[in-house]
Formats: structure tokens, C-alpha cells, sequence
């Protein structure tokens, strides 16, 4: 045993040096994490590949031009979060770079892949009966369990002024998200006639009860009996949106129940106070569509293309995807990070770090999140009588709890960098940027640039924009940001820089909006806006605003932005 010891040791030591002479470590699906990490002997994880990082930095001085981490064609699927910490990262001038092989694509991701094979036709007659007669034959369905996935996540509350919580299990189809089956396919609900608006917690309301009002729509009828129906829409205020359960459904009175209290109660008679309904497998009837029978783990699909050509993945990992946690002089080049439930790449504590050229998408909270987010202390707690602790890898209730603590440093870390990046699709907000201090007003010069970031806003809406800074010194320069019923750019903190940033069709769908937005918070003061164009945003039956300097705002420089059809209304 030990001669065995004895020459594993020697082999690494042997690896290292060559690893020193080549600044090159290998990772590939097809490799083995017992191999030295060399081109032709490749280990297998992403943590193989680490173990063989720290062994250079520890044993040796890193190279000149640092090490690269070369991540071969290939999906590697993370059970867990992939850290970085304070043991991975490089030197000025030699950073430790993990990077796709050139030219070939490489996907990080918190999913798993199921084969076409598992999926087969419905023959339920129970099941089949439930369905649209036009949709029988085109859905198909999988045993989640059969195929290795357990945990299919929780069904929560979520909206404005409540905590962002990871998304319960998502579907995706080549490389796009599918629909849990809802109705209406397209537009919305309108509230009918509110007969209870029910508790108010914005006046300190505790009372828990959830609105009772007539419905417009006589499809609701025959959700009947249904488990877990949710309702999604802006029921009061055009820029509070809320995910609730419905307790029942009441078809001789034509009204519906909620099961929660909406934070401002329900209203009606504006054209923005809408819903639609959510996880209803009555209504799978159009491609894309899905539903989760959560008491037989099976999952039904009505596939937008051919099966047998198509990745079929579905989400499973709520922690973060990657985190970076007090890491220097790392870079993360040409990767595509996707299909997590919670954060794509968590930042925390980072100074001189790269993401460069990657792709993140599909994931159920943000895409690229900046800095600590934040717990309740009593999750009965509303907006005015908020308490909570900051918290590392989750977003939480990271809105109150800046408006509360409105100097918090959320330890970003400085001259960290976003460059060119793609970020889409996903469920609450596309990048965080934060860093510096707005106490002491010390900059963090992070920055944002040349980043495409839309369709940010599948699950929570209003405040979770396509780009939110907050802190002191931070810059956004030459980002485009698009596709979203709601805010594009959300400002808290001071002296950042917004510099030709072409932000357009977004406000479509909300009310008391903008594309750039600030506000409540005198003190978020030396901020800039030069350069920019906002173009095709808001809505002319709804408040918006072009740039929007809400209540208490003070001190923005705005100066040669362009604006073009922008419907505007005060």
C-alpha cells in the first residue's frame, strides 16, 4: 500500500512540473480523474482540475502568463456548487484562466440531460381524459424518478417585496425554456369584481387573508378540484407582481379564492391588474407546454420539435451553479453556464476577476449575481417592519433589505469585470452588479460591458432587472438590454457611470416604470447617464417613464442620451 502511495505521488509531481513547462491543465467528458490533467491524458470534473490548480500554486510559483484550464467539447453536469475560493486564484499579470477549448462548445450546467428513449407516449385513459381531445396524442410523458431525479422542488410564494427563492424543477428543450402549462397561452386574465381584497401587509395587515373576487373567464370552471393551481399577475399596482396558490374555485358564484394575501391587496378595474394560471395540466395544450403530476413524479410534455433530435434537460441544483468566493487574478472565458434552479455565477469578496465571453442562461433566479444577498430574520415580517442578515450564494430578500440598510456594502469585491457576455432567460434579473462603498463612498470599479442581457424576467418581475448596480463607482458601458414587460437598468448607491448603453422594448406591460430607473433614496447621489439610446420601450396605455428619478432622487448627471418611440405617459 504505501509503494502504491508512493508512486501516485510521483506521478502528480511529475504531472505538476510538466503542467509548469505547458501552463495547461485539460478537462474532458471522455477523461479520467486519475489522469494527469495533460492534453492526451485529460482528467474528467471540474474539481479533478482544481486539485491539480492548487498543487501548482502551492508547490510552485505560477508560471509567466498564468494557467489556463482548458474544459474540452462537452457538458459537465454539477451536483454541486463548483467554488472557487481564496486557495484558486492567481497573481497579477498570471491569472488562472478556466476556458472552453477554441472554437468548441462548453457547458457547465445544474441539470440533468434525459434521453429521448425514456420519454413514451400517454396511455392513462384518466389522464388522456384531462387533456384537450387536440393535444392527446401529442403529449408524452417520463417517470422522473425512473430517471434519477428526486427532488422536484417546492411550489412557493414569491413576488414583490418577498424574498427570491429558487425555482422548483424546470423543463428545457434545446436550449430553450418550455411553459408549465398555462392558461391563457397568450395575454392575460382580468380581475373580475373584488369582493374581499383581502389582508393588506404593506399597513401592517398580518392577518393572512387571502382576496376573494370574481372571475372574468369562464375556463376557470373547469379547474375544478385542482391541487396547486397558481395565479401570476400584477393585482394591485402595475409594478407589484406576486405568484399565489388558489385555495378554491367557486363555480355557482363565479369567484376565486386566494390562498395568500397579495402586499397590497387585490384591485381591479386598471388594465394592468391581470393574471394568468399556472401548473394546470388541463391546460397542456400547445408545443412547449409541460406539467408534473408532483404525486407520481411523472412529467408530461408536449415537445416543440422532433424527440429523437432533441435535448431534453431539466433543472436540479438550487445552490449556485459556480460561486466565486474571495478569489483574485481568476478568469472565466467562452463558457456557457445554464439550467440551475437558483443563481447562475455567484461573486463574493473578488478582486481582478474576468468573465469574458460566456453565455448564461436558463436558470430559475439570476443570471450573474454580485455580492451577498439577504435572509428574513421573521419571514412574517413586511416591508416597513423588515429585519434580516446578509447571506452568501442566495438572493433572498436582498430588495428590503437595501431599502433598509440603505449603506449595506455587500461585499462584492473591486476591479472586477463582465465583458461580453450573453445573458438570458432567466427567472429574476439577468446581473448584479455591486461593489465599493457607499458609506465611505470608496469605488468598487466593477463594470459591466459590451453585454447582451433580455428575457430576464420569467418568474420574478419588477425590481429584477436586465442589469441592477447598487454600491459606489461602478460603470455599465455599451450593454444592450431588452425584452421585458419591466424595469431594464435598476440604480441603488453612487457615482456609477451609465455610459452608451442602447436599452429598448422593455416597460411593454407595467405600470410606473422605465428603462433606467432610481429613486427613494436621497443619499444615491453622483450617479451619470450620458450617451445612451432607449428606444420602443413602455406602453401608451401605462405610466412610464423614459429616465426615472422617483421619489427622494438626487444629483444625476443626464446628458446626450437619445430617445426614440418611447410611449411615455406621466
Amino acid at each position: 500500500m504505501k509503494i502504491y502511495q508512493l508512486s501516485i505521488s510521483l506521478v502528480l509531481l511529475f504531472a505538476s512540473i510538466n503542467n509548469i513547462h505547458s501552463q495547461e491543465i485539460h478537462v474532458s467528458t471522455h477523461g479520467n480523474d486519475g489522469y494527469a490533467g495533460t492534453k492526451t491524458k485529460p482528467v474528467a470534473t471540474l474539481d479533478a482540475a482544481k486539485k491539480l490548480v492548487r498543487q501548482l500554486i502551492s508547490n510552485h510559483k505560477i508560471p509567466k502568463g498564468g494557467i489556463k484550464v482548458i474544459l474540452h467539447e462537452g457538458t459537465y453536469d454539477q451536483e454541486n456548487t463548483f467554488v472557487l475560493d481564496e486557495k484558486d486564484g492567481g497573481e497579477p499579470g498570471k491569472p488562472i484562466i478556466w476556458m472552453a477549448e477554441s472554437g468548441k462548445k462548453v457547458y457547465i450546467t445544474g441539470s440533468k440531460t434525459i434521453g429521448a428513449d425514456k420519454f413514451s407516449a400517454v396511455k392513462d385513459k384518466a389522464i388522456l381524459n384531462r387533456i384537450e381531445p387536440e393535444a392527446r396524442e401529442k403529449i408524452m410523458q417520463v417517470d422522473l424518478k425512473a430517471a434519477g431525479v428526486n427532488n422536484l422542488g417546492k411550489h412557493r410564494q414569491y413576488g414583490h417585496s418577498l424574498p427570491v427563492i429558487p425555482a422548483t424543477l424546470e423543463l428545457f428543450c434545446n436550449e430553450e425554456p418550455m411553459t408549465l402549462a398555462r392558461y391563457p397561452n397568450k395575454d392575460m386574465i382580468k380581475i373580475g369584481k373584488v369582493l374581499d381584497k383581502g389582508s393588506v401587509p404593506r399597513i401592517g395587515d398580518k392577518s393572512n387573508r387571502g382576496a376573494i373576487f370574481n372571475y372574468t373567464d369562464a375556463r376557470h370552471a373547469k379547474w375544478i378540484g385542482q391541487k396547486q393551481i397558481w395565479f401570476q399577475g400584477t393585482f394591485n399596482y402595475g409594478f407589484a407582481d406576486d405568484y399565489i396558490p388558489v385555495d378554491f374555485i367557486d363555480t355557482v358564484n363565479k369567484t376565486v379564492k386566494l390562498a395568500k394575501p397579495h402586499l397590497y391587496g387585490v384591485n381591479t378595474g386598471r388594465d394592468f391588474q391581470t393574471y394568468e394560471a399556472i401548473n394546470i395540466l388541463e391546460e397542456l395544450d400547445m408545443p412547449g407546454e409541460w406539467y408534473v403530476d408532483e404525486a407520481t413524479n411523472m412529467l408530461y410534455f408536449w415537445p416543440p420539435a422532433d424527440m429523437e433530435n432533441s435535448v431534453i434537460q431539466v433543472s436540479i441544483l438550487e445552490e449556485p451553479i459556480i460561486a466565486l468566493e474571495g478569489v483574485k487574478n481568476i478568469q472565466l472565458k467562452g463558457l456557457t453556464i445554464e439550467g440551475g434552479r437558483g443563481i447562475g455565477v455567484y461573486m463574493e469578496r473578488c478582486n481582478n476577476t474576468l468573465i469574458a465571453g460566456c453565455t448564461v442562461r436558463n436558470v430559475g433566479t439570476s443570471g450573474i449575481f454580485m455580492g451577498q444577498g439577504a435572509k428574513l430574520i421573521d419571514e412574517n415580517s413586511s416591508v416597513d417592519d423588515y429585519e434580516g442578515i446578509a447571506v452568501s450564494r442566495q438572493v433572498g430578500s436582498f430588495q428590503n433589505h437595501i431599502y433598509k440598510y440603505n449603506t449595506w456594502n455587500r461585499n462584492a469585491g473591486e476591479n472586477n469585470k463582465i465583458l461580453s457576455c450573453d445573458v438570458y432567460n432567466t427567472g429574476s434579473g439577468g446581473i448584479a452588479l455591486s461593489g465599493g462603498d457607499k458609506k465611505t463612498l470608496t469605488p468598487g470599479n466593477n463594470v459591466v460591458e459590451n453585454c447582451k442581457v433580455h428575457d430576464f424576467n420569467r418568474r420574478n418581475k419588477f425590481t429584477w432587472s436586465g442589469i441592477n448596480v447598487d454600491g459606489c463607482g461602478n460603470k455599465l458601458l455599451h450593454n444592450e438590454v431588452y425584452n421585458s414587460d419591466f424595469h431594464g437598468i435598476f440604480v441603488y448607491g453612487n457615482e456609477h457611470l451609465f455610459e452608451y448603453n442602447h436599452v429598448h422594448d422593455v416597460t411593454r406591460n407595467s405600470d410606473d416604470t422605465s428603462p433606467w430607473y432610481i429613486g427613494r433614496n436621497p443619499s444615491s447621489r453622483g450617479n451619470i447617464l450620458r450617451y445612451n439610446y432607449f428606444h420602443d420601450c413602455g406602453s401608451a396605455s401605462k405610466m412610464n417613464m423614459g429616465i426615472y428619478c422617483d421619489d427622494s432622487s438626487t444629483d444625476v448627471f443626464i446628458f446626450g442620451n437619445v430617445f426614440l418611440r418611447n410611449q411615455i405617459m406621466y
